[in-house]
């Protein structure tokens, strides 16, 4: 059907970003535009061709699909496509056919171009990064290695003190590390030196390793700031060592901290970590969607707010374990008290739920289980206390199941990757995600990679993993390119964690487990899974703008809903969103379909 100028003119206007365009340029706009009608069935491109410029649908509709046959989207009436590859390098990256007889409009190339260079509107539109954010900078967003001392001040651990404090006083520093070759061994500071040396008068032959913190806590230099701060104010330190691959290679003191300030997180963590009870605890953590507020509004990005709530949930876990501890006396063998789920990813958000479990040392007896059966209740009650609320499948240290010596953990591990099963998936998968938050950590270390080399050597399992993985899928269908929810509570909503944020989520543990890599953070696992070349660049820089805008979008909706006093949930209806965001969604949706369909055909990398 042939449509005259003043048809293309009229429709343009109810077209974002065409509908912001001066008058003039739209005229001129509609005199270059193409109109195609294509039959029903047949193509209107084919994956690697040369695109003919931007489509939008005037009439019909049209299905896209990716290179291995896919459906990764229907698109209807003011939907475009085409742009992704036009602008990456001018050739499709999917295949489009007419799924209903179909009248399209084609913007050719120059055309395209010329509009975003020219407009903001039209560059901001085709712009499919989130882009940098641009808040004043924070101790919240700097990496430590922009706060550290580079070359921290060093002794040998036969130094005497007195030497020690001279080596302090001359250089104008409060502390100082003591290693022994490249191994650091302690810590000591001003104040060791006068409440353990000068106070107890000792000799002064003493050395420096009499009154050192043996094995300090230490950081990397990819931490951010607000790390150093919350743990300075949990354990009541000001310095602590920065260390990377076991090197020593810098230090951060509270001096260092003086100008940066990590919102209002890091006092919520002071005042948790000195609670004398789940009740006061909780008085903290209902400040939290406040905080979320203030850090969405103040331009973080998702996996720094998010990061900064998972450390209020970690700092509440420690304490309670301490509270614990101090009720029910000592341990009567090494523990550790690990996360799953959003916590042990540090991705929890307003809603988050507890995920939990306890690894005990092997030389653990059938007498002892009933002090950690008492702990374990002791800490989930607490955390329940604060809104962490009961996990809904018992995936919790309270379970007998999930309170257990290393050796039944490996037994678990080995039994799920030699009988992958659909419970044994989704059990793998939730504990493929563990963390530690308390505890002795050398419970865990070998565990974690013995498990992660025997599941990439088994390639039965890799598959059930990845099959798995694919069970949670992006909302796309006929609706402006939208399936929402049909029924419920939540009928008509986009559900922005399970068929959101938990796709990218699942897609990002196959690739660890494909790589063999450590990570438990989603964001950092792509990034890892690129430079161990388990993702192509191109395939990470896709699924991190998708990641991004999609959990970005999640917290935005969140943060709507607190500011108009309502419990925050995952649940967006797409009338909430604008044109523009729903176009971004529907893209960012449309990428992770995309890699969904590579790794479900053998795929790891996206070219």
């Amino acid at each position: 059907m042939p449509l005259s100028h003043d048809q293309i003119t009229r429709f343009l206007k109810s077209v974002h970003p065409y509908d912001a365009l001066p008058p003039d340029t739209l005229d001129d706009l509609a005199n270059q535009i193409e109109v195609w009608e294509v039959e029903e069935g047949s193509p209107v491109y084919e994956l690697g061709t040369t695109l003919p410029g931007i489509f939008v649908v005037y009439e019909g509709q049209v299905e896209i699909t990716d290179e291995n046959g896919a459906v990764v989207s229907h698109l209807g009436l003011r939907n475009s496509f085409g742009e992704r590859g036009l602008l990456k390098d001018g050739k499709a990256a999917t295949h489009a056919h007419a799924h209903t007889p179909s009248v399209l409009m084609v913007l050719p190339p120059n055309v395209v171009r010329k509009l975003i260079d020219d407009h903001d509107v039209v560059a901001k539109f085709f712009d499919r990064t989130r882009g940098e954010r641009t808040s004043p900078q924070s101790l919240a967003t700097s990496s430590i290695d922009t706060l550290m001392a580079r070359s921290p001040a060093v002794c040998p651990p036969s130094m005497p003190v007195r030497e020690a404090a001279q080596m302090m006083r001359d250089r104008h520093i409060s502390s100082l590390c003591i290693s022994e070759g490249d191994k650091l061994l302690g810590i000591a500071t001003l104040r060791d030196i006068s409440g353990k040396y000068v106070a107890d008068g000792l000799p002064e032959s003493t050395p420096i390793s009499t009154i050192m913190t043996p094995d300090p806590i230490t950081l990397s230099p990819s931490d951010i700031g607000s790390d150093v701060l919350h743990v300075m104010m949990e354990r009541g330190i000001g310095h602590i060592p920065i260390s990377e691959g076991g090197k020593l290679v810098g230090i951060v003191t509270q001096t260092d901290l003086t100008h940066y300030q990590a919102v209002n997180s890091a006092e919520l963590v002071r005042r948790i970590a000195h609670a004398d009870s789940a009740d006061e605890m909780a008085l903290v953590t209902a400040e939290i969607p406040q905080l979320l507020v203030q850090l969405v509004a103040g331009g973080n990005r998702h996996e720094i707010v998010t990061r900064l709530i998972t450390d209020i949930a970690d700092t509440a876990t420690r304490r309670l374990l301490a509270l614990a501890e101090k009720k029910l006396g000592p341990p009567p063998v090494p523990y550790l008290w690990l996360a799953c789920g959003s916590q042990g990813r540090q991705e929890q958000t307003g809603v988050s739920d507890q995920d939990n479990c306890l690894m005990l040392d092997d030389s653990v007896t059938e007498g002892d289980m009933a002090y950690f059966a008492k702990l374990a209740k002791f800490v989930s009650d607490g955390l329940d206390t604060c809104g962490y609320f009961y996990c809904p499948g018992d995936m919790m240290a309270t379970n007998p199941q999930w309170c257990q010596p290393v050796r039944v953990w490996r037994e678990y591990f080995n039994g799920w990757i030699a009988k992958p099963n659909p419970e044994a998936q989704m059990l793998a998968s939730v504990m493929f995600d563990l963390r530690p938050i308390g505890g002795t950590f050398d419970l865990f270390a070998d565990l974690q990679a013995d498990t992660l080399a025997a599941a990439n050597a088994n390639s039965i399992f890799v598959a059930h993993m990845i099959s798995n993985s694919l069970k949670h899928t992006p909302p796309l269908g006929l609706l402006r390119g939208f399936a929402t929810i049909r029924s419920g509570e939540h009928r008509n909503t986009l559900d922005l964690k399970h068929n959101g944020v938990v796709p990218v989520v699942d897609l990002a543990r196959v690739y660890s487990l494909q790589g063999q890599l450590t990570e438990a953070n989603t964001r950092a696992r792509l990034k890892a899974a690129e430079a161990a070349n388990v993702l192509s660049s191109s395939g990470a820089r896709d699924l991190l703008d998708a990641y991004d805008l999609i959990a970005e979008t999640r917290l935005e909706h969140q943060v709507r809903l607190v500011k108009s006093e309502e419990k925050p949930d995952n649940y967006l209806p797409p009338s909430a969103l604008s044109d523009f965001e729903r176009s971004h969604l529907r893209d960012a949706f449309v990428v992770v379909k995309t890699m969904q369909s590579a790794v479900g055909h053998g795929k790891g990398m996206l070219g």
